[in-house]
């Protein structure tokens, strides 16, 4: 017969023990946020910027919930910055600035600033910079087990689960005076998220996208001029 010690814990006692470590921890989100700059470029915080999602034919459009909320810190964070509303230079800029019109490189540029109208209407929004948003957050990854029942004594959930997800953003600055790329910020986020369940299943949800905007509009407001320099990896 086994000494009460050396019994094994009942498999409930054990999953909560597992439960409250992860309650403990949370979620799980490493970050890594980066910036490229051209030598000798210098922003003025007079000119006013616009963030815009880019749009490529055959190919997935970066979420337009992350370029409001990209658009929506940099305003926050950036100082004395100017955000000029997306749909509002959008808008004013028709049709330059629509799906399947809009440059893709900035060789296109001098031929759409060539346009009669084009740079007068530029001027008059006061947008000297855009910000192209590309990439999207994907699930990577997922697993584990749960099952639920009813019964008429009550119900609950037993098992676990977890996925992970992966933010991978990149922002390409133009100066429209000049017509030309005066640098990149990156930001690659992955984040696990957790189910656990003791007859509750408790969401412990890793903030992936919402880690990735706040870097990335970060990493802009440094660029743009507004905001100290800081290290770009967490």
């Amino acid at each position: 017969m086994l000494h009460p010690r050396n019994r094994p814990r009942p498999l409930g006692w054990r999953m909560l023990f597992s439960v409250g470590q992860l309650l403990l921890l949370g979620a799980c989100v490493n970050s890594t946020i980066q910036q490229v700059k051209k030598p000798g470029v210098a922003i003025s915080k007079t000119d006013a910027v616009v963030i815009l999602a880019r749009r490529h034919e055959n190919a997935k459009e970066t979420e337009a919930s992350f370029t409001g909320c990209v658009e929506e810190q940099l305003a926050h964070i950036g100082g004395n910055l100017k955000v000029h509303p997306r749909s509002t230079f959008v808008d004013a800029m028709f049709p330059w600035f629509e799906p399947g019109t809009a440059p893709i490189t900035t060789d296109a540029l001098p031929l759409m600033l060539d346009n009669p109208g084009v740079r007068n209407m530029i001027a008059l929004t006061g947008v000297r910079y855009v910000v192209w948003l590309d990439g999207s957050t994907e699930r990577v990854d997922s697993g584990g087990t749960m099952s639920c029942a009813l019964s008429p004594a009550g119900g609950g959930c037993l098992g676990f689960g977890w996925w992970e997800d992966a933010a991978d953003y990149e922002a390409t600055i133009w100066d429209l005076n000049t017509a030309s790329t005066t640098g990149m910020v990156s930001a690659d986020v992955s984040g696990t998220s957790y189910m656990p369940a003791l007859v509750i299943p408790i969401p412990l949800i890793a903030r992936t996208q919402a880690a990735a905007c706040k870097g990335l509009a970060k990493q802009l407001a440094q660029f743009l001029g507004g905001a100290p320099e800081t290290t770009g990896s967490n």
